[in-house]
């Protein structure tokens, strides 16, 4: 863990705050690609080593490790362009939100000690990460950490937490084998050991504050802290239980959601129908007969809406398949350019050393040789010579793999057109065999319609041929001798019957819609990202390329200066 900044290996304390804020920093910024691409080049190497780690160009791909220390930083950005860095080191700056990383989904160790953050957020993406420094910063509360299914080392002492909520939850990071707290406001309660309850509440651990947890110290603990420790254990299988209850749910809700046939797999559309249905509910007053009406159309509603539910969970995995047939084909296209790319880089570099071999001997020869005399003027027109080759041959492979980028990207456009007309035809013939049940549904409904009509209207003839009007319901005497009183209850039943079915049609073709428009908008996102980042990343080669070369002759220069010195 990077803490060298923070502790030596002798256990003396770290740098206080003041010592920080003496130190000469740069003026306050926002992380950007120049800042990147120096603290890249600056890193480690010293010498020749490090003069010949300058001239390699900026492959923002390739960077594992980003060291930004001291760079007096505020906010942190631009980070999307280094996908594959495992390693970043942002401590002692002065930032004080954690933003903009959740896309380093490769990083394994973050530094993000000796700044003013005050909140753990925004690191749930990071499933790799392994080591967390946050070091002295004015956190209050321990949070957020529990995707974090990998984390080994945590370091959180010297920051502002004063309530133990927080530290059960690092129970769900199995991971977790070293922590430390101290120099919180909660490891300096007078009659509360922290340790033992840190020990006794996270079995995983094996350091606490760096030292070693021996069983008999576990054990100790534990009978100490046995309550609390019983406690936290049942809330956590409870909790447990919860989680997979709910994940079951949610993975089957976006199942059915993503087939737009949610809510359909029993009788909840039926149900819907006769919510808010103050005409129905007066109309079923009538009681048996009404009943057996009303039981078969359930059974008919439900026949037809298992249909749409069965038809969407078909047509979802024929949609599914295509989705990760095109995915797979952008995937494997791009690699192989990719590839391609990257060996007429290899080429160049080998032909670039070969250049700089032969114009560092010229430039070499240039140094001591008289100047204006002939063999000068043959030395500098060499020079020249190689200047020019080098610059057609940087020129020819710009042109290359800015044709190749292009043509990849037109490809992609092109692809995501084709896949945008597939996808659009599987989507609708599922909303047009969909529509078919719905149609047949407004069926149902005219039908049920009908016979209520008929049940109605015979039932209070009954009534009214047997002088029995005390015994039919007050909300339907008015309709015993006006038959369009109940023409109309039933045709309002009707009419709110058709508009949940209407309502759930639209829902399906609306949202069937959306799903194409919102799945080209990613995926035509995605690829421009892809593509405005490779462009910057050519052209920074180029220019790193060209920069190599013309410092060449005053580096030459000095390296004489220095060794007759």
């Amino acid at each position: 863990m990077d803490e060298e900044t923070s502790s030596t290996q002798d256990g003396s304390r770290e740098p206080s705050r003041d010592f920080l804020e003496e130190i000469n920093f740069p003026e306050p910024g926002i992380i950007n690609l120049q800042m990147i691409k120096s603290a890249y080049l600056e890193e480690g190497q010293r010498g020749e080593t490090r003069r010949l780690h300058q001239l390699q160009p900026v492959v923002l791909e390739r960077i594992k490790t980003l060291r930004l220390e001291f760079k007096n930083i505020l906010r942190i950005d631009h980070l999307w362009v280094l996908p594959n860095l495992t390693k970043l080191c942002l401590n002692c700056n002065k930032i004080e939100v954690i933003e903009h990383i959740g896309m380093l989904t490769a990083l394994k160790e973050l530094n993000l000690s000796f700044n003013y953050i005050t909140k753990i957020e925004n690191l749930e993406t990071l499933v790799n990460l392994e080591v967390l420094s946050l070091f002295s910063n004015h956190i209050k509360k321990i949070e957020n950490l529990e995707t974090l299914d990998k984390l080994v080392i945590l370091s959180i002492g010297n920051n502002m937490i004063d309530k133990f909520d927080g530290i059960e939850r690092l129970r769900f990071v199995s991971s977790l084998k070293v922590l430390n707290l101290e120099g919180n406001p909660i490891a300096k309660l007078p009659d509360f050991p922290l340790s033992q309850y840190v020990t006794a509440i996270l079995p995983q651990l094996n350091y606490y504050e760096y030292v070693f947890i021996k069983d008999e110290m576990r054990e100790e603990a534990q009978k100490r802290f046995y309550r609390e420790l019983r406690e936290i254990e049942g809330k956590q299988e409870r909790e447990i239980q919860a989680r997979e209850t709910e994940a079951r749910e949610h993975a089957e809700a976006e199942r059915l959601a993503s087939s737009f046939v949610e809510h359909l797999d029993g009788h909840q559309l039926y149900e819907s129908m006769w919510r808010g249905d103050e005409d129905g509910r007066v109309l079923m007053l009538i009681g048996p007969q009404a009943q057996e009406l009303a039981e078969e159309y359930t059974k008919d509603v439900h026949e037809l809406t298992q249909a749409i539910y069965k038809l969407g969970l078909a047509r979802f995995s024929e949609r599914d398949e295509e989705v990760k047939d095109f995915s797979g084909s952008l995937q494997q296209g791009q690699q192989q350019l990719q590839s391609l790319g990257q060996q007429q880089i290899d080429e160049f570099l080998q032909y670039r050393d070969k250049c700089f071999e032969e114009a560092t001997t010229t430039l070499r020869r240039l140094e001591t040789c008289e100047e204006n005399s002939e063999e000068h003027l043959q030395l500098c027109e060499a020079m020249d010579k190689i200047n020019e080759q080098f610059e057609d041959t940087l020129h020819d492979m710009w042109h290359s793999l800015m044709a190749q980028e292009l043509h990849l990207h037109e490809a992609v456009e092109e692809s995501t057109l084709n896949f945008e007309r597939r996808i659009s035809r599987l989507m609708s013939r599922f909303v047009e065999e969909a529509q078919v049940f719905f149609l047949q549904l407004r069926d149902v409904c005219q039908h049920f319609s009908y016979n209520m009509t008929d049940t109605v209207s015979r039932y209070l003839s009954n009534k009214l041929a047997q002088q029995d009007l005390e015994s039919v319901p007050k909300e339907l005497r008015r309709c015993i001798d006006d038959r369009d009183a109940v023409l109309k209850l039933v045709a309002d039943m009707k009419a709110t019957h058709v508009a949940r079915v209407e309502e759930r049609e639209d829902r399906m073709v609306s949202r069937s819609k959306e799903f194409i428009d919102s799945l080209i908008r990613k995926r035509s996102k995605e690829e421009n990202e892809r593509h405005r980042a490779k462009i910057l990343e050519i052209n920074s080669f180029m220019e790193m390329m060209t920069k190599a070369l013309s410092n060449l002759p005053e580096e030459i220069h000095q390296e004489l200066l220095n060794s007759e010195s």
